[in-house]
């Protein structure tokens, strides 16, 4: 035992007498014995305190070894002992005195044939003959096998790799031109071509598996199934992909959160993307969940005078501010918090429309740069030259208000700008949003987009509704008035569908008159257009359609098929009158009401305004009421934008590309695809946004394609325009 370093003489022996070193060695062989001590008194205590557990253990009637025995006794006389320490000298005898003795020569040990086998001992040798004996009985390729087995075992590979085939070049080659959608797009190719080649290239792959193991491939939906083929062999790697080659890291808000609603329009423009986004900011604020913000433009005073009716203005935002506020609080009831900011602006005559001077973006805080509502995102970013809003913001949703195709193909070249204006559209759109949403199948079809009416009604026009069915139910008379309409007066708006109906069933509707609202730019051409074909038709200014005067009539006739979803024709319904409208995807929301009467030809239409004149309109349901409501569609808006999930996960976790869960079809497992799969759509994404701030950094592009000039930068002059 000398060479583990333990003296193990006994205590009078170790400790000597006599000379210096005599003392010495005392003294270190005490300090060992001491330190030995200290470190078994712990161990002593415990097996005292179960001090009966192992004298009964001792003394069972059972065969023990002799070496057991002189342990037991060691141990006793050393537990009796009034010392602390364990005499180690007890147990040193006893080692020496057993009966183990090394072969001459050999470093061997083996048991002394003279002593009694100890029973664990010979189970264990009983054991390993009967394994010695199923080894000879077994053949060599199972032997083999099985250490193939116990090998595999070991190996550090990651379970998921288990049964997970290798990718050949034909799904390599479909992924590629999957993700090469967004550029097939810019360059005209159709999407169902690309499709078709994909899931033809996927097909081989699919028979060739079905008939030897099971894969993932094995449904109608090719695309999602080969991004999670791809996810689960890169998965089988450990690969794990961290981000897109354009993307940058978002700053992380860790408090409230804050929506941002940026628009093209402000009142008192009564326009669409002028009223909705005021309502639409008002509701979302009356939850506690966010804070919200209304971004509008700001326009010089020259500006207002040609947008703004009975040539409105304003001398500062705070004025403007307070004109908004009053209008909306006046028609919802309740008191509105949310935040109006201004950015500088510029009326486009030829187009009739707001163009946004700079960069945007930079008119909401960096800190607040959480969630953006885009209303009109394409017109936002035409000549946006800034910040990308996907890079700025966490989760960007798109609301398309406008079909600009149909509106530009009826000007002069308008099939040539119609073609440009739908890649642009493409670009923009897939290029600074995450979601989009059309409010009907009218609108183009944007990358990322869904259908969904996000629109609700004044509440005003409800509060009448339910007015004119309460006097029905008491017996009055609630319609005095035939039928109306009411919109802008330029061509585009359903004055010339309108016209063209008229004149060619005038011997049809001959002593029907309809009453017509509003003001435009082309007021003048409509009326004389009318005029000269001798059309019942009484133009009158203007109104809002809330106004007294327009209660009493039964019918409300919309014949316009440039529209996305009409306003005007959802207040008509929630007042409880017929519209006559045509059959077009713009009215596909409105076909559920019963009061809704659509037309297929111009002698559909004379049939249905003829049916709405002699008949009485339904009382709208509650059901149907809150289908009209702001409250509804903001649920709507809420869930189809995925903004209730962003508002509810953790600020860390608030980057909308973040990608669902899916589930293998090879190993059960749920994987996030975006985590192990590279996406080449963000970086064609990323490339197009580039191209485009490229693009619209030209002056000389910018004015050829229609720019107002000096929009591209938030000049000083423009400044002191804008806060004059």
């Amino acid at each position: 035992m000398a060479r583990f370093g333990i003296d193990t003489r006994p205590a009078a022996a170790a400790s000597g007498s006599g000379g210096g070193g005599a003392g010495t060695g005392t003294g270190t062989g005490e300090g060992a014995l001491s330190f030995l001590s200290r470190s078994f008194r712990e161990d002593l205590r415990l097996i005292r305190a179960r001090a009966g557990e192992l004298e009964t253990f001792l003394n069972a009637p059972v065969p023990e070894p002799e070496l057991l025995a002189r342990l037991r006794r060691a141990y006793s006389s050393s537990a009796s002992s009034a010392r602390t320490r364990l005499d180690l000298s007890a147990i040193r005898k006893a080692f020496e005195a057993e009966s183990w003795r090394g072969a001459t020569g050999s470093s061997r040990w083996r048991w002394d044939e003279e002593a009694e086998e100890w029973e664990p001992v010979r189970m264990v040798k009983a054991r390993l003959k009967e394994l010695e004996r199923r080894r000879q009985e077994q053949s060599p390729s199972d032997m083999l096998h099985k250490v193939k087995l116990s090998l595999k075992t070991m190996s550090f590979a990651s379970e998921a790799s288990e049964d997970v085939p290798p990718l050949d070049f034909g799904e390599l080659f479909a992924y590629f031109l999957k993700q090469s959608v967004p550029l097939f797009d810019q360059l005209g190719i159709k999407r169902d071509a690309c499709d078709k080649l994909v899931e033809s290239l996927c097909s081989k792959r699919k028979d060739f598996l079905s008939a030897s193991e099971p894969s993932s491939l094995r449904n109608d939906n090719v695309g999602d199934e080969l991004d999670l083929r791809i996810a689960s062999v890169l998965q089988s790697t450990g690969h794990n992909y961290e981000g897109g080659f354009w993307s940058e890291r978002k700053a992380v808000i860790s408090d409230k959160r804050h929506v941002a609603i940026v628009t093209t329009a402000s009142l008192p423009w009564m326009t669409g993307t002028a009223v909705n986004p005021l309502f639409r900011a008002a509701y979302l604020a009356k939850s506690s969940k966010q804070n919200v913000t209304l971004v509008v433009p700001w326009l010089c005073k020259s500006d207002q005078e040609l947008v703004y009716p009975n040539s409105m203005t304003f001398n500062s935002p705070e004025e403007q501010e307070n004109y908004m506020r009053n209008w909306l609080e006046e028609r919802v009831g309740f008191k509105t918090d949310f935040k109006i900011s201004f950015y500088p602006g510029k009326f486009q005559k030829e187009r009739r429309s707001i163009i946004p001077a700079g960069d945007t973006s930079q008119f909401i805080p960096s800190k607040e740069a959480d969630i953006a509502i885009l209303e009109e995102p394409e017109h936002l970013n035409w000549y946006h030259h800034g910040k990308r809003w996907t890079d700025k913001f966490n989760h960007v949703v798109g609301v398309v208000h406008t079909n600009y195709l149909e509106y530009i193909k009826r000007e002069k070249n308008g099939a040539i700008q119609a073609f440009f204006v739908k890649h642009i559209n493409n670009l923009v759109a897939r290029a600074y949003c995450h979601k989009i949403l059309r409010l009907s199948g009218a609108t183009q079809d944007l990358p990322k987009s869904m259908i969904c009416n996000v629109h609700g009604v004044n509440p005003k026009f409800l509060e009448v509704g339910e007015r004119i069915a309460a006097e029905r139910q008491s017996g009055q008379q609630s319609f005095s008035k035939g039928a109306y309409f009411l919109g802008k007066m330029v061509w585009a708006k359903g004055y010339r569908e309108l016209i063209d109906l008229y004149a060619k069933h005038k011997s049809d509707l001959e002593g029907f008159n309809l009453d017509i609202y509003g003001n435009g730019e082309d007021s003048h051409e409509v009326q004389s257009a009318a005029r000269k074909l001798n059309l019942n038709l009484n133009f009158h200014k203007g109104r809002d359609h809330a106004d007294d005067s327009l209660h009493g009539y039964k019918v409300f006739i919309n014949p316009s098929i440039s529209d996305v979803l009409c306003t005007a024709t959802a207040e008509a319904l929630a007042m409880g009158k017929f519209v006559v409208c045509a059959d077009h995807p713009s009215n596909d929301f409105f076909r559920s009401f019963p009061n809704c009467l659509t037309y297929k030809t111009s002698e559909d239409f004379v049939a249905r305004v003829k049916e709405a004149m002699t008949r009485d309109p339904q009382p709208l349901t509650p059901e149907q009421r809150y289908n009209l409501s702001w409250e509804a569609a903001t649920q709507r808006f809420m869930e189809h934008s995925e903004l209730d999930r962003v508002l509810s996960s953790s600020s860390s976790n608030s980057d909308c590309s973040s990608s669902s869960m899916e589930q293998d079809g090879n190993t059960g497992r749920r994987m996030r695809k975006s985590a192990s799969a590279p996406n080449i759509s963000d970086v064609v994404d990323g490339g197009l946004a580039f191209a485009h701030y490229c693009l619209t950094g030209s002056e000389i592009f910018r004015l050829s394609t229609g720019a107002v000039p000096g929009t591209r930068d938030y000049s000083k002059q423009h400044s002191l325009e804008w806060r004059s």
